[in-house]
């Protein structure tokens, strides 16, 4: 089984991705990191960098646990993120989830919302602390 971590460079992120890989250990499954991204700019801040990347990457090769790092590109980042959780048969998804504005949700839209309303596997919503 497969737990899918959703990700962008943010602290809530961050701590999506200690508590997927601590529930990866706990469970005995493996991780897929999906770092999606519209491609509609020229640089998107939710799109992992390679040094980003590569830190998470030797933090999964160290933890032990086996991992695939998925970055694709598409006009729905939900859409992507549950695409990869179907592709894997993901057995919980892992996202993190940030404060914003009721304006911001309205104008927006809520990729997490969508997650948490479309994924056909558990999600795991993790609360920035910080």
């Amino acid at each position: 089984m497969t737990i899918v971590i959703g990700f962008t460079p943010d602290p809530a992120s961050t701590q999506a991705f200690d508590r997927g890989l601590a529930e990866a250990r706990l469970r005995g499954e493996s991780v897929l990191l999906v770092n999606a991204t519209k491609g509609d700019a020229f640089v998107d801040t939710r799109y992992g960098s390679g040094t980003a990347i590569e830190e998470l990457q030797q933090r999964l090769e160290e933890s032990g646990v086996e991992f695939e790092i998925s970055q694709p590109m598409g006009p729905d980042i939900a859409d992507l993120v549950l695409a990869e959780a179907s592709r894997v048969d993901a057995s919980l998804i892992v996202i993190g989830l940030r404060h914003r504005t009721p304006v911001g949700k309205l104008l927006l839209g809520s990729t997490a919302q969508r997650i948490l309303l479309d994924a056909a596997c558990p999600v795991l919503a993790v609360k920035s602390h910080g």
